[in-house]
């Protein structure tokens, strides 16, 4: 089984090579929701808003046509601050080309806000 977080981003980025202009993915969690949240402020996906359908839940994602590609980094990595531009080059097509999220003690960064505040993390996502 894989994780929410997984099949959020699995469902987004299926949703976008179909060119649509919503979709609603599950289960949803809170990972999932801070992830989609700092996509958002990234500019990648427009709003989003939880359902609660009195299970697990539901995100009903807008659509903007930003993302190529985008996923779950599994089996999440665990990177300490002066280790994350490895990362970049692992996961990313070319320098300064998409994001790399990182769960951090204090909320999902990017790689580089993580790299400037000297913040080690978990690898869990990246855009692009």
């Amino acid at each position: 089984m894989s994780s929410s977080l997984s099949n959020v981003l699995d469902a987004i980025y299926k949703a976008e090579k179909r060119g649509k202009k919503e979709v609603i993915t599950y289960p949803a969690s809170k990972l999932a929701a801070s992830t989609l949240a700092r996509l958002r402020e990234l500019g990648y996906i427009g709003d989003f808003e939880l359902i609660d359908d009195g299970r697990n839940g539901k995100f009903k994602v807008e659509l903007l046509g930003r993302i190529n590609k985008c996923g779950a980094i599994r089996p999440p990595l665990f990177l300490q601050s002066d280790e994350l531009i490895s990362g970049d080059v692992r996961f990313l097509p070319g320098k300064g080309v998409g994001v790399l999220l990182v769960s951090t003690p204090f909320g999902v960064l990017t790689s580089s806000e993580a790299r400037d505040k000297r913040i080690g993390g978990v690898l869990i996502a990246y855009a692009y």
